[in-house]
């Protein structure tokens, strides 16, 4: 039985991968949010019992309780989770909803969030604390290195890698063995047939540079 979970972060993000953790029968404990607005309030009935550096529950983290980083920025969840290895030596556990597909045969790391619908097939390989939309689909020997966030639909084909921090929007499609650089980002609904540059921005069908 896995442990009751902290959720870093009561926003959108974090009502869904509540809703992953629910759809498993893990306990979410409560939630940490930076927002004091939102704190000692409940949000959909698990309370936001105070901000993220609130040492008198991370302590639980490590025996009694397990760590999911849910901020809605980027560069915040690399922060937190940076925080929580060299403070609290925990790593973010994944957050996979019942009803998305992992093969047994793909590679996860930590502290991925997987929604309800998404499928990572045979082989895929998929680093740490990525973001897999309701329905994006990762194909066999596809790469998504640490960071990666995938819009709902997204299709990343076989043979795909996509660097970290990337961004790719909804319903976007990246074609077979297409390398996607560092912090590039990919339009929603864009279809890109060539390999995008680091940082680079693209969209369009076929995807180019703007």
């Amino acid at each position: 039985m896995q442990n009751p979970v902290i959720i870093l972060g009561a926003q959108e993000l974090g009502v869904l991968a509540l809703d992953a953790f629910q759809s498993n029968d893990v306990v979410v404990y409560c939630f940490l949010d930076d927002q004091v607005a939102l704190q000692q309030k409940e949000v959909n009935e698990i309370t936001v019992m105070g901000n993220t550096e609130d040492e008198n529950i991370l302590k639980l983290l490590g025996k009694k309780c397990d760590v999911f980083v849910a901020a809605e920025d980027s560069a915040a969840r690399k922060s937190l989770t940076k925080m929580l290895k060299e403070d609290y030596k925990v790593v973010p556990v994944n957050a996979i909803h019942k009803f998305s597909y992992v093969s047994e045969h793909a590679w996860l790391g930590h502290g991925n969030f997987i929604q309800a619908g998404a499928i990572v097939n045979s082989n895929a390989k998929v680093g740490d604390n990525c973001i897999i939309g309701s329905r994006a689909v990762v194909e066999a020997n596809a790469v998504l290195e640490d960071h990666v966030q995938l819009g709902s639909g997204a299709m990343v084909n076989t043979g795909v890698t996509i660097a970290e921090g990337a961004f790719i929007g909804t319903g976007a499609v990246i074609v077979s063995g297409v390398k996607i650089g560092k912090n590039a980002r990919v339009g929603a609904g864009a279809v890109v047939v060539a390999d995008v540059a680091a940082k680079q921005t693209v969209f369009g069908n076929p995807a180019k540079p703007v």
